[in-house]
């Protein structure tokens, strides 16, 4: 079995000692197959941010990890930067490949960059993009769990949220359902949930899930949302995947298992 865990809006800059230990403690009893970082890993897009940020990921010692930038990763105040190297500090500490791509015998995770330094904090993909990651998807194996990541949600359970959609979510959702995605993960909004896509889009061929992660270390937490994380098992049973939401206790200072979702995963 595979187990992949997924942070989120770390927002380094605002990050809480407290719920870093957790963090890293719940990471030791876990020992993840893969980390996911699906965006706003900086509050400000700071050097210094991006450092500290590198150097949590690298006390997690997972044997892999794909990470993509988020609004928050590209500078917001330094307009030339912005301008002219919007991901320069990003690259430093995380790598050149803004849509990294990782392929086991049991995964299948495509990074896809949503973020626009001409836009403030909304996401789009491209028709360009899109085409890409269907092509992939569909040379994806039957043993693979094919997961999509993107900073900004495909999906929203609130009406307030609705502006935070990613531009192009439907035409991105329809193809890439298509193709053989099995999950769209996501972060962003700092509301952790699971959803069919079906709830959406109504007529998706084949079963596809949003997972959208919490905010994983930051204070910028949403109201009555402690921060959390997911843990995805694969294959929990055949054709089925569990996603696990890891809440941080404040009372004990740890992380304890929430909300667990059973994906049944078409095939």
């Amino acid at each position: 079995m595979t187990t992949l865990l997924q942070l989120s809006d770390t927002h380094f800059g605002t990050e809480q000692a407290p719920v870093t230990r957790a963090l890293l403690e719940l990471n030791r009893e876990l020992r993840p197959d893969a980390v996911v970082l699906s965006g706003d890993i900086t509050q400000r897009a700071r050097r210094s941010q991006f450092a500290a940020a590198r150097a949590f990921i690298d006390r997690l010692s997972a044997p892999q990890l794909v990470s993509i930038p988020g609004n928050h990763d590209i500078p917001l105040f330094n307009l030339v930067a912005r301008t002219l190297y919007p991901y320069a500090n990003y690259s430093r500490q995380f790598g050149h490949n803004l849509e990294p791509e990782l392929e086991t015998d049991s995964l299948l995770i495509l990074g896809v960059n949503t973020t626009r330094p001409k836009r403030h904090t909304d996401g789009e993909v491209s028709k360009e993009q899109i085409a890409r990651v269907s092509a992939r998807l569909a040379r994806a194996s039957k043993q693979q769990l094919r997961i999509v990541v993107t900073h900004q949600p495909v999906h929203v359970i609130r009406d307030s949220d609705i502006t935070n959609l990613l531009h192009g979510h439907d035409a991105a959702v329809h193809s890439w359902s298509a193709a053989g995605a099995d999950i769209v993960m996501g972060g962003h909004i700092h509301l952790p949930y699971v959803r069919p896509l079906s709830d959406r889009f109504g007529d998706l061929s084949r079963r596809i899930w949003s997972v959208q992660a919490g905010t994983a270390v930051s204070s910028r937490i949403r109201r009555k949302h402690a921060n959390s994380v997911n843990v995805l098992r694969w294959p929990l049973a055949p054709q089925v995947c569990n996603v696990e939401r890891w809440d941080f206790d404040a009372g004990s200072g740890s992380f304890r298992m929430g909300e667990v979702s059973t994906l049944d995963v078409q095939r």
